[in-house]
């Protein structure tokens, strides 16, 4: 673990060295994007899709930033309000109070919970089940309502005790037990995964003395089976080794994962830079192909998508895009139909 703990804080120091290279606006951006892209994730792991585009409308106003005027439902506007919180308010102990809030934020709008705010009270077993309808399998059984008061405050305790235990406890090894046992307890009806996530965050951040912008839930989103598969295998016994490399692993995938976001915000910059005399149909596109990541958008941009967002004929489309790829904005692949185009980032 210790060559992992290296390149962990190894690449601590390129994260931040990358923003502290942005400028003003693009710090903002970089911030933004990373909080966005991580309420998105983490609700994707459990299923719920957010619209990006009205989560980070949101975390514009939570930061007091320039916002344009656009219907945020309840569950977009609470996750975007937990990940301003874990930005601004990582310093801040842990405590019941802090994990009852973000379950509010983490839950906002629903109707369908008997608990909100406040631990589970419900008599019945707290169980995580698999398997199919006929055949349902019980994969895990969290402490009863009845010991959770007793079980989070011994947590709690843990936590704030470790977080100072440097020595005997290093930054990766915290945060995933933090995860983990936060996981295990399942203290409240409904939210616990994203709490969970919030936690690696806030530990993580609270150790270096500043917010860590990891890409925990993006990484995780692309594999979830393996990490239901990691939590799982320490359901029933003690060794957590396996989830401790599971968790270093993707800790140090999800730095990796944000250092190269940073370096496409620098590039989307020196790209609108250098291809500042396109017209506004192309502009239009371009900063929506932008909007989609680093993965862009899947399988390419289609003549048919360049249309749709430019609001254009096809004509016009075709003309367009032959000289975005011209004049070396666009790479393209394929032929008729099947043409994909894709931002040509290699000589910026």
């Amino acid at each position: 673990m210790d060559d992992k703990e290296a390149i962990f804080n190894q690449n601590i120091g390129i994260v931040i060295g990358a923003m502290n290279h942005l400028a003003e606006s693009n710090h903002s951006v970089a911030t933004i994007d990373i909080l966005t892209q991580e309420a998105v994730s983490t609700s994707s792991i459990e299923g719920e899709i957010l619209r990006r585009d009205s989560v980070q409308s949101s975390i514009r106003k939570h930061m007091g930033l320039k916002i344009d005027r656009r219907n945020v439902d309840a569950n977009e506007a609470g996750m975007a309000e937990l990940m301003v919180n874990l930005y601004y308010l990582y310093r801040n102990p842990l405590d019941k109070e802090m994990l009852c809030d973000w379950n509010h934020m983490v839950c906002n709008g629903r109707r369908d919970l008997d608990v909100i705010g406040d631990y589970r009270k419900h008599a019945e077993p707290m169980q995580v089940v698999g398997g199919s309808y006929n055949k349902p399998k019980v994969f895990y059984e969290a402490p009863p309502s009845s010991q959770l008061d007793h079980e989070m405050e011994k947590y709690i305790s843990w936590y704030n005790r470790a977080l100072s235990d440097r020595k005997n406890l290093p930054n990766l090894a915290f945060a995933g037990m933090a995860h983990l046992y936060f996981e295990m307890i399942h203290p409240f009806e409904d939210g616990n995964g994203r709490i969970g996530r919030a936690l690696v965050e806030k530990s993580i951040s609270q150790r270096i003395n500043r917010p860590a912008l990891n890409s925990f839930a993006k990484v995780i989103d692309q594999n979830k089976k393996e990490y239901y598969n990691a939590l799982k295998a320490c359901n029933h016994h003690l060794d957590i080794s396996s989830w401790l490399h599971y968790f270093t692993d993707t800790i140090i995938a999800s730095q990796e994962y944000t250092i190269n976001l940073i370096k496409f915000i620098i590039d989307k910059s020196k790209f609108f830079t250098k291809y500042k005399d396109i017209n506004q149909r192309q502009e239009k596109v371009l900063v929506r192909v932008f909007e989609e990541g680093m993965e862009g958008f899947k399988g390419g941009l289609s003549a048919n998508n360049y249309q749709t967002i430019a609001q254009t004929s096809p004509a016009t489309a075709t003309r367009d895009l032959q000289e975005l790829v011209n004049m070396g904005a666009l790479a393209k692949s394929g032929e008729l139909k099947s043409t994909r185009y894709w931002l040509n980032l290699q000589h910026l």
